[in-house]
């Protein structure tokens, strides 16, 4: 099963350097709860717990401003066999008069061994860049430039992405995924004079601190993103978990890009995970809208197809 899997990882590799086509943007950026639910930005941690879970996401960035945006995502991730999982996301973002719409479907195959869980995780994804068509009554839209008429239809894209999520002694959390490692267009719109530059990368290592005692789990994390069209930076977490893990606080501080300052809390009611998480940003545009709002819900099953506590 390894033997073969290394050989389609090596195809799409060699694929993605005859095959590259680049979009927009990379969606991994939108949300800011990846160091809570990792299989948002690496397909390696598709099922790597064990479990089967639902996660409904919204998030708002820059409330208050007009046209801010605003993304809703479902995902699904677990086990479907003896070391093998299947996940399954829909996300649609709306920035302005830019509508994207992103469906992904994911494969993980997961070696255990008594210190090390290792996942490996490939996703095919297809997204869709278009011009929203509540927005064409703005003023600030020229409707009878040919470019937009052009994106009424979409840009219509196929990425796949690699990626590897471990978790040594149920102490040390790593990832590497390399999203859009294949970046396909779909259509005849993409220009080839636009340049995404660069290799896209995600990287994260944190670590568990038990303080038994007192009831206490610290995960101090970093998160460094290289992505299609956003600026790179570096994302440092600090997660805590108390009362059994049935409160969660949380701090992230991002290096570049935003520049953002954000905490997050959450709180598990039977089964069900809660979470909510607030942003500002560094940079002069704060003053012009009320921060980033991201709220979540995640459940998880068990394997008869009943609802179990809820472990994230």
């Amino acid at each position: 099963m390894i033997k073969y899997f290394s050989i389609v990882v090596f195809c799409f590799i060699a694929l993605a350097q005859v095959n590259g086509q680049r979009r927009y943007f990379d969606e991994r950026y939108i949300t800011t709860q990846h160091y809570i639910t990792p299989v948002l930005i690496n397909p390696g941690a598709n099922g790597i717990t064990g479990e089967k879970q639902l996660v409904f996401k919204y998030r708002n960035k820059w409330a208050s401003f007009p046209g801010s945006p605003k993304t809703v995502m479902v995902n699904y991730d677990g086990p479907i066999a003896n070391r093998v999982s299947f996940g399954a996301l829909l996300m649609q973002d709306n920035n302005g008069a830019l509508q994207t719409t992103k469906g992904q479907l994911s494969l993980a195959y997961t070696i255990d061994s008594p210190t090390n869980k290792l996942g490996f995780g490939l996703s095919g994804e297809y997204i869709q860049h278009k011009v929203s068509g509540s927005d064409l009554d703005n003023p600030l839209l020229d409707i009878s430039d040919q470019t937009l008429l052009d994106r009424l239809d979409g840009s219509q894209f196929f990425d796949v992405t690699f990626g590897v999520y471990g978790i040594y002694e149920q102490k040390i959390k790593y990832g590497l995924s390399f999203p859009s490692l294949i970046s396909s267009n779909l259509d005849e719109s993409y220009d080839p004079t636009i340049d995404a530059g660069g290799f896209n990368y995600i990287f994260n290592v944190g670590y568990v601190i038990d303080f038994e005692e007192e009831d206490i789990i610290l995960e101090p994390s970093i998160v460094v993103k290289q992505l299609m069209f956003v600026p790179s930076h570096v994302d440092v977490n600090l997660k805590a978990q108390f009362l059994d893990k049935r409160l969660t606080g949380g701090l992230t501080y991002a290096i570049g890009a935003d520049e953002r300052l954000g905490f997050l809390i959450g709180a598990k009611v039977n089964t069900l995970n809660l979470y909510y998480s607030y942003n500002v940003s560094r940079h002069e545009f704060q003053q012009y809208n009320n921060g980033s709002h991201e709220i979540s819900i995640g459940i998880k099953f068990n394997d008869n197809k009943s609802v179990e506590k809820v472990e994230i």
